[in-house]
């Protein structure tokens, strides 16, 4: 019998396979179905900052009498404490019901406003908490180091506020990503997941407008993160890393674990195909293991990480010349 049981961020899970932040698991009658269908855990879609401001605008505006100091002061308040209210009470509700662990996620984009609401979050009952954290940075005069920065800050800040762990969501665009994870890990996260997947936009020719490229990612993706996931678990090896996008299937699961990931997250897989995925992709992890005689994950976690294959610049090669030059 194999064992798919696996410890993310110093949280013990059922298995590696975890429901990413999303409308999958904004209510407590969703989170249900993926549990059943197995899920080690789930990641609560996030409250956005800017959401939450968006709100504020938006009451403000169809509001009379609210051209006072006061007044929007009261608005702003109650506006943000409503939202942040609904989702401690989630969280709660979630904790109660399931006995998986229950990660909130933050999406902000500033740090000094949402150091009270890690430690509501906190009191709420979450096991963890993700912090998605992303800067379009389009000012021609400010310094790489300076972007990398507000990262470290939200970090530092984070760790000195809460007790529970964290991690923090990125992207694949860092010109050092393994030094930014280091830092990032002496700064108190516990985790980082690889890779965030952020708005993407796309030009209409016809129209002339612009608008979103497709939300959901394809298997090809996982391509994103399998080199970094090998390479960030043996560089910073004191650091859980959970793999994120273009994990479709049981084989991506694999192949996400045997480069050295703690955890997987699904998420386009689910929406596609339903909440079944899950199973099937547990059931297929639990057919490779055996047949390739592994009792448990931490048997074959690693084994093609960029240590422990026997060229480790297969990971680092960046162009396709060896492989096309023959080809006419």
């Amino acid at each position: 019998m194999t064992k798919l049981n696996t410890s993310y961020l110093g949280l013990t899970l059922k298995n590696p396979i975890i429901v990413s932040s999303s409308g999958l698991t904004n209510s407590v009658e969703k989170i249900a179905k993926v549990v059943e269908a197995g899920a080690g855990a789930v990641i609560l879609k996030s409250l956005f900052e800017e959401q939450i401001n968006h709100e504020i605008n938006k009451q403000i505006q169809q509001g009379e009498g609210y051209d006072y100091p006061e007044a929007m002061d009261y608005i702003t308040g109650y506006t943000k404490d409503n939202s942040v209210g609904e989702y401690l009470k989630l969280i709660a509700d979630a904790k109660a019901k399931f006995d998986v662990p229950v990660i909130a996620s933050i999406n902000c984009f500033s740090s000094d406003e949402w150091i009270d609401f890690a430690k509501k979050i906190e009191e709420a009952g979450a096991d963890a908490i993700e912090l998605n954290v992303h800067v379009v940075n389009t000012d021609k005069n400010i310094e790489a180091s300076a972007i990398e920065g507000l990262y470290y800050n939200i970090a530092e800040n984070i760790s000195k506020a809460i007790k529970i762990p964290f991690a923090i969501k990125l992207g694949d665009n860092f010109a050092n990503l393994v030094a930014v994870v280091n830092k990032l890990y002496a700064l108190g996260s516990k985790g980082v997941v690889l890779f965030n997947r952020f708005y993407q936009p796309d030009i209409d020719i016809n129209n002339l407008t612009l608008n979103s490229a497709s939300v959901f990612s394809t298997p090809s993706d996982i391509r994103k993160s399998l080199r970094w996931v090998a390479i960030v678990s043996d560089k910073v090896e004191q650091i859980d890393v959970s793999a994120s996008t273009g994990n479709h299937d049981g084989e991506s699961v694999i192949k996400q674990l045997l480069a050295g990931a703690s955890t997987v997250q699904v998420c386009s897989t689910v929406y596609k195909n339903g909440a079944k995925v899950i199973t099937e992709m547990l059931n297929e992890l639990s057919y490779w293991m055996e047949e390739k005689g592994f009792d448990s994950i931490d048997d074959f976690r690693g084994k093609m990480s960029y240590k422990n294959i026997p060229d480790p610049a297969m990971y680092e090669r960046a162009q396709f010349m060896k492989y096309f030059s023959s080809l006419e």
